[in-house]
């Protein structure tokens, strides 16, 4: 049975992490340590974390603040197990998620890997719409990867796991602090590695918690499309572009609005769409009307930061930080 090293950065959130922990030490599967790595944070999660030391193999890092990317990396080099497993701290584990670790890999033998994500029945209904959104096919969750992919599965750092081998010859996460994640699974595929979707290893994900916060996310997630597509031009495919074909004929839509109501017909029917799909799939009307909401703001929002990333980085050719360093990087 391979032992695993959860690494967990935390950037004030010690309430989060609790509930992290809680589900961490409800595991059925006990071979794991567990490494929090504090990013530089003002309120701190150590005085939760003590509260785990009679339950886990748990140690503490408090290190300057330099992104997830950096306090993942931290923590791996601290690592003893086999797989470094990197997870967020608004996650919550199920019970059999490393028993589920050790089923795959038995069968897989892979050198990284990712799971999916849910919204737990505990979740708000802004939380389970926002979950909704970035996981539908209707939206980029064939993007993203899985059951129905549009494009290769790239583990994302909320639930990715990598051997620790692999992960020590790669030089770990770089410096980027949106898509830093995507450009390490690039750079495992550039150098030849197994890499596989564990759909059985999922867990929940609270992702953000109200609507500026979500349009930022995933706003900062266009732009690093684009700095992706900078160091890796082959990493830009069709369907990244789609958020941006959306925004603009949602645009579009709008202004000839003002000369044709028939205009908003494409927006009325997508709404339509998404409302029965996520009031089905969540059995609850409300949720799905939410989810119209967070399925226009993640789709325009990505698309925005995607035009951003373009004019700033294709247009006036601006460095990855003196484009962004007002907004990207805050």
């Amino acid at each position: 049975m391979p032992h695993f090293s959860l690494i967990i950065p935390v950037y004030n959130r010690p309430g989060e992490i609790a509930e992290l922990l809680q589900s961490i030490s409800e595991q059925t599967v006990k071979d794991f340590e567990v490494i929090v790595v504090e990013d530089g944070s003002e309120d701190k999660s150590e005085s939760v974390v003590t509260l785990y030391k009679d339950k886990l193999e748990i140690v503490y890092y408090d290190i300057p603040n330099g992104g997830p990317g950096q306090a993942r990396n931290y923590g791996a080099a601290n690592a003893t197990g086999e797989y470094v497993v990197a997870l967020d701290s608004d996650c919550i584990l199920p019970p059999g998620y490393i028993a589920s670790l050790c089923a795959e890999l038995e069968a897989t033998n892979a050198d990284a890997f990712g799971g999916p994500d849910r919204a737990s029945e505990n979740f708000t209904n802004i939380q389970k719409a926002i979950n909704y959104s970035m996981t539908s096919f209707f939206t980029t969750g064939g993007i993203r990867g899985g059951g129905k992919e549009l494009d290769a599965f790239y583990p994302r750092s909320f639930n990715m796991g990598i051997r620790r081998s692999v992960f020590e010859s790669l030089g770990g996460f770089s410096r980027m602090r949106f898509g830093e994640d995507i450009d390490f699974s690039i750079r495992i595929y550039d150098a030849g590695y197994k890499v596989c979707l564990f759909s059985s290893a999922w867990v929940y994900h609270k992702r953000r918690t109200d609507w500026k916060k979500f349009y930022r996310q995933v706003y900062n997630s266009g732009i690093a499309r684009i700095n992706l597509y900078k160091k890796y031009p082959g990493s830009l495919k069709l369907v990244h572009c789609l958020p941006a074909v959306f925004t603009l004929g949602t645009v579009f839509c709008l202004l000839g609005s003002i000369f044709c109501l028939w205009s908003l017909s494409p927006l009325v029917l997508y709404a339509v769409l998404v409302c029965t799909d996520s009031t089905w799939r969540n059995k609850s009307l409300s949720i799905g009307i939410l989810s119209v909401l967070s399925s226009y703001i993640q789709l325009t929002g990505y698309g925005c930061g995607f035009f951003s990333g373009v004019w700033n980085r294709m247009v006036l050719n601006k460095g990855e930080f003196s484009a962004f360093e007002k907004t990207f990087y805050k």
